[in-house]
């Protein structure tokens, strides 16, 4: 039996400290879709990219009726794949790929997600991500005991009702911590 717990952290935010000073991850928010003993993936929500949802809708040649949908940013997801684009809703739905991370949030890489969104059709609460971020086995572990990162229980108030510049402030509020506060090094006793 293992003496691991398997998706610990999935559906959790990790709230960047203020020593994690390497781009895109400075001040960062990431909603961990997958933590396990094989390594997490997540998506950082908070990392404007240079994208508006209508550019990605075009290049995909989809029409969008919806100024404000079309309007809407694109985030940077993380470093790695940043030619590929992920849905992150809360909805479930029935996409072609999809993968439900737990019962609030699921992640959605299949064109018809983006046909139902140009088409008024998708999820209520959802943002597009380029590109996500991955830790191989034990190193996100490694990165908390270093401190690089606050641990929170995601909350969609964060992610979809909270402008991207005050994301990493919110999400920190969510454990009762302002992160300006912090200083770049924390000690182990």
């Amino acid at each position: 039996m293992s003496t691991t717990t398997p998706n610990i952290l999935t559906g959790h935010f990790l709230i960047a400290m203020p020593n994690l000073a390497a781009p895109p991850f400075a001040r960062s928010v990431a909603l961990l879709c997958q933590h396990d003993e094989d390594g997490a993936v997540g998506l950082l929500v908070n990392q404007l990219s240079e994208y508006r949802f209508g550019d990605v809708l075009a290049q995909m040649k989809l029409d969008c009726m919806d100024s404000e949908l079309g309007d809407a940013p694109v985030l940077i997801g993380g470093p790695v794949q940043q030619e590929r684009g992920f849905v992150l809703h809360r909805e479930a739905g029935d996409w072609e790929s999809s993968y439900r991370i737990n019962n609030d949030w699921s992640v959605t890489t299949s064109r018809d997600i983006l046909v139902a969104m140009a088409g008024g059709e998708g999820p209520r609460q959802a943002i597009m991500a380029l590109g996500y971020a991955g830790w191989d086995a034990g190193q996100l572990e490694q990165e908390l005991m270093a401190n690089a990162w606050l641990t929170a229980e995601a909350c969609g108030r964060v992610v979809f009702d909270t402008p991207l510049e005050e994301r990493w402030s919110a999400a920190a509020g969510l454990v009762g911590i302002d992160p300006r506060q912090l200083s770049g090094y924390a000690g182990h006793a």
